[in-house]
């Protein structure tokens, strides 16, 4: 029988403390000794798991302590781990930030798996101080294992010396001191981090932060901390119902929001996968029986997508098939009649769906969903639920039809009304799903 997976969580104070740069500098250092670590992150995002892919050369699966079933949840840890010795985690936002009561939580997955947290600390500004930040998070939530601490932002040995004599009383490992260094910072865009892709000198940036965390951080000792899951080892299933057996997938910089976890499970029903890039102007595959267009920026990328006639012929004569076709956010974007971009200027897009979109008219959507199917479609029964996720600036300007596909709740419970609209073999929303409700 598979044993369990060892793991093992990078967790913060708050969003900005450096998580993600140390997570990518251990993953590229271990894989450049050769030492067999999965990457996985916590929650809903796209872009972190691109650059721990990037930085791993392995497969990077979210691990949603909110948004998954347990056997789904339990069965990802296990896809992770197969051919690994120890899954390094990155946590999302601080440490006890999530949903409603903090389900959606690092500490939440941590509780869950029972693997060990390792804390960093931004100490800028702070020495002692940082010692009472440590305790406060050690001792906050007593089924928590704070089991080391690293520091980031280091200003000196000096500095160093003072932070590791007031750390010490408390017994928690420092295992780092992370040198301030305002190179290594990743570009941002509106939804996030420019993406691994988009990064032209990513190869060298990640090789240049694992030669620095080999000095800084002692990478053997975190490493021993990792403990095996307490969950049970399970088999891949279906997160989300495959929408055909032949399945055209876009992938490319504006079509890249996709969960690798949706896929595989596709792949695991017998769904055949392929991939075209509509930025390229490529067309699905001719024996495709479902195109999935899944979210990205084609907002950045619009003026090209509405005059890429290949693609978004090929989309039309689909529809007139009844090939199936479903857009998730920037997939739902491109399948309606119209996108304006940040200028305000018109774009015409596949004009398959009786919506016309904005970046122009911005508005920050944002959070966990619940969603129900209010039509019968490849995607299950009317009142099939999903765990869901949502976050976008783009707004709904014009109309989304008389057949909206969802009814809509946030993470509270609070009715959010309906989402996203439905027009013979086409459907779509803002909606990412991410997996089945509990039945």
């Amino acid at each position: 029988m598979q044993q369990s997976s060892k793991g093992l969580i990078i967790a913060a104070p708050s969003s900005g403390s450096g998580k993600t740069t140390l997570t990518l500098a251990l993953l590229r250092h271990f894989r450049n000794n050769m030492e067999r670590v999965s990457p996985v992150k916590v929650g809903p995002d796209y872009i972190d798991p691109a650059y721990h892919a990037a930085a791993a050369g392995r497969p990077c699966y979210n691990l949603d302590p909110w948004a998954l079933r347990a056997e789904s949840l339990a069965a990802l840890v296990a896809l992770a781990g197969r051919d690994a010795e120890v899954i390094l985690a990155e946590g999302v936002m601080g440490l006890f930030d999530g949903a409603v009561g903090g389900a959606g939580s690092t500490a939440a997955l941590a509780k869950k798996t029972g693997w060990p947290v390792v804390l960093v600390i931004d100490v800028k500004g702070m020495s002692a101080s940082a010692a009472a930040v440590l305790h406060g998070f050690a001792s906050f939530d007593p089924e928590l294992d704070i089991a080391g601490v690293i520091f980031n932002r280091v200003g000196s040995p000096r500095h160093a010396a003072l932070l590791d004599e007031a750390c010490r009383p408390l017994g928690i490992p420092v295992l780092g001191h992370l040198r301030r260094q305002d190179e290594m910072v990743l570009p941002n865009r509106h939804l996030g981090l420019v993406q691994a892709v988009e990064h032209s000198e990513l190869d060298g940036f990640l090789n240049h932060a694992a030669e620095q965390v080999a000095w800084d951080v002692d990478c053997r000792a975190l490493l021993d901390l990792a403990r095996p899951s307490r969950l049970a080892v399970r088999e891949m299933g279906t997160l989300v119902p495959p929408i055909g057996q032949r399945i055209a997938v876009a992938s490319d910089v504006a079509f890249s929001f996709c969960y690798s976890a949706l896929l595989e499970g596709w792949r695991q029903s017998g769904a055949e996968l392929t991939f075209f890039s509509p930025l390229e102007d490529q067309r699905p595959a001719t024996n495709a029986d479902a195109i999935y267009l899944p979210g990205g920026y084609p907002e950045l990328h619009v003026g090209q997508l509405g005059a890429n006639q290949n693609f978004m012929g090929a989309l039309r004569t689909a529809a007139e098939k009844k090939t199936t076709i479903f857009g998730e956010c920037g997939g739902y974007m491109v399948l309606g009649q119209g996108l304006i971009d940040g200028r305000g200027d018109h774009h015409a897009m596949a004009g398959l769906l009786p919506v016309e979109t904005s970046f122009a008219v911005r508005k920050c959507s944002l959070g966990y969903r619940v969603v129900r199917n209010l039509v019968e479609s490849p995607l299950g029964l009317t009142g099939q639920g999903f765990a869901a996720h949502e976050f976008h600036y783009s707004t709904v300007v014009r109309g989304e039809g008389e057949q909206p596909l969802f009814q809509v709740e946030d993470a509270g419970g609070k009715d959010l009304g309906t989402a996203g609209c439905r027009l013979g073999s086409v459907l779509g929303s803002y909606i990412h799903l991410i997996d089945r409700l509990p039945e």
